[in-house]
């Protein structure tokens, strides 16, 4: 694939065993990679073991040749996203290696815009969240499970929005197990909707992130968009809605069972959650882990999978999430 603004200027080895190569970028490119803490140009020293230094529009790269070679494709899928406007930083040095490894164009990735809100673009930025986007689109119900930081809710919920704006679903429904529904809520002031609304605030978090406040106040009056606890869907058939269960790892079998049998016509159901995160009873089963036995083999059900390399927060946060993975697989059942 040709690279608009990469050019190879090959400088031959350094001493034995290193190449150096130096690449002409553009003043677009140079300034995009030249962020705050070098983090783009660090992570892809991190990630490939490469020496990389941006000297004005030069930029250099020293290492084993077929570090050198990967890192040379690793910018010129960079150069390509920077040239079409897309906003790119440390993350999108593992979303391109992925992409690499697939034989898949970066560029399809961060090109599909799942909804747009005042300028602001939401799209996936890895190889996994667009596989994850696609499974939402093509089946009725997709389980998205993952570390913290890996868009599981974000994502869902821009595609949630984005189909009520299109008229393919008449109201949004958006839930969350309250797992401390006894004794600690009981202290809290006001009524069981009060005392459950910071279990549910995250999701208003994401809402307003995604409209004006004043249409989101207008859709919950009028019931178009519902946050409730998972409670309130007990007893209930969700027709022509986008419905999506967060934190599902705090659900019981039974409420899993519970919920996934509210499906109504018309409908899709996305459900989210990170199995190393299960705040549950250490004798209680986890009903997201328990669901996965159970659907994976059910046709129109679609099971994807986030790892670390999604997270696509503060480079930070990776850390930290890998981190406490390798902690959990330490211990039994991934719950220390």
């Amino acid at each position: 694939m040709p690279r608009r603004a990469v050019r190879e200027h090959p400088r031959g080895p350094l001493y034995t065993g290193l190449v150096q190569e130096v690449l002409s970028v553009s003043n677009e490119v140079a300034a995009e990679l030249a962020t705050v803490d070098d983090g783009i140009l660090g992570r892809l020293r991190d990630r490939i073991g490469l020496a990389v230094l941006l000297r004005g529009n030069q930029l250099t790269l020293e290492g084993e040749e077929t570090q050198v070679a990967e890192a040379r494709a690793v910018l010129g899928e960079l150069a390509e996203l920077i040239e079409d406007g897309h906003a790119i930083g440390a993350g999108t040095v593992d979303a391109a290696l992925a992409a690499l490894e697939e034989s898949r164009d970066l560029s399809d990735v961060f090109a599909d815009v799942v909804w747009r809100h005042r300028g602001k673009k939401i799209t996936p930025k890895t190889v996994n969240q667009k596989r994850y986007v696609d499974a939402i689109r093509s089946e009725t119900i997709t389980f998205g499970i993952g570390p913290a930081g890996t868009g599981k809710t974000y994502l869902a919920m821009a595609l949630a929005v984005a189909a009520l704006a299109e008229r393919s679903v008449n109201r949004i429904i958006l839930t969350r197990p309250a797992v401390e529904a006894g004794e600690r809520l009981g202290f809290l002031p006001g009524d069981m909707l009060a005392k459950v609304d910071p279990y549910l605030r995250p999701l208003y978090d994401a809402l307003y992130d995604m409209l004006d406040a004043d249409r989101v106040n207008a859709y919950m009056e009028r019931g178009t968009i519902e946050v409730a606890p998972l409670a309130f869907m007990r007893g209930r058939t969700l027709n022509d809605s986008f419905v999506i269960l967060d934190e599902a790892q705090n659900t019981t079998p039974e409420q899993m069972h519970m919920f996934l049998t509210r499906l109504g016509f018309g409908s899709k159901v996305v459900v989210t959650g990170d199995v190393t995160q299960v705040d549950l009873p250490r004798d209680q089963a986890s009903g997201l882990i328990r669901v996965r036995e159970i659907l994976r083999a059910v046709e129109g059900i679609e099971f994807v999978e986030l790892g670390n390399q999604d997270v696509v927060r503060h480079v930070l946060v990776q850390r930290i999430v890998e981190a406490y993975k390798e902690h959990a697989d330490a211990s039994e059942n991934g719950r220390p």
